[in-house]
């Protein structure tokens, strides 16, 4: 006997194919919106990492870029102005000395850290080591001590601790 042409035979099988799969199609629809979430949301979160990585690339070359801004003639602030102090006040309790204290003590590896965001931040620990992100730790505490970021630095030296 002669076999079939290879078109029917393929056609044969797509049809048997197509058959086995609509048997299939009642089990397949009952988990098929859980699939398509799960789907979306994973999807979702690969898109928000990929920009915020391409905002943390963006950021750090476009802020070698920019000049700092100069201020202009019209624009005064209180700084400028020389506070009246008494006798009794010791420079520790002048605000100012205090401001000017706190903006120094902005850790050398990661000048811009008061400027992130929790995600930025979060992007660049992963070069930290456990000396610099106890030191970023006892800033955050010492400046702003926000609970999202003192937490995030808690979680991530014990990472760090716990891999080495």
């Amino acid at each position: 006997m002669k076999p079939l042409p290879l078109g029917v035979r393929i056609a044969a099988g797509l049809a048997v194919t197509a058959l086995e799969q609509a048997r299939k199609l009642p089990q397949q629809l009952a988990g098929l919106p859980l699939t398509v979430v799960s789907e979306a949301m994973q999807l979702s979160m690969r898109v928000q990492q990929h920009v915020t990585e391409l905002a943390i690339k963006g950021d750090d070359v476009l802020s070698g870029l920019r000049p700092v801004e100069e201020e202009p003639e019209w624009a005064t602030f209180d700084e400028e102005e020389t506070p009246v102090t008494t006798s009794q006040e010791t420079p520790a309790d002048d605000p100012w000395e205090e401001e000017v204290r706190a903006i120094a003590e902005v850790p050398e590896f990661l000048p811009m850290y008061d400027e992130l965001s929790i995600a930025q931040l979060r992007a660049r620990l992963r070069n930290l080591d456990a000396e610099q992100l106890d030191e970023l730790l006892r800033y955050e505490k010492a400046h702003e001590s926000r609970p999202e970021f003192v937490g995030m630095l808690n979680r991530r030296i014990a990472t760090v601790k716990s891999q080495s």
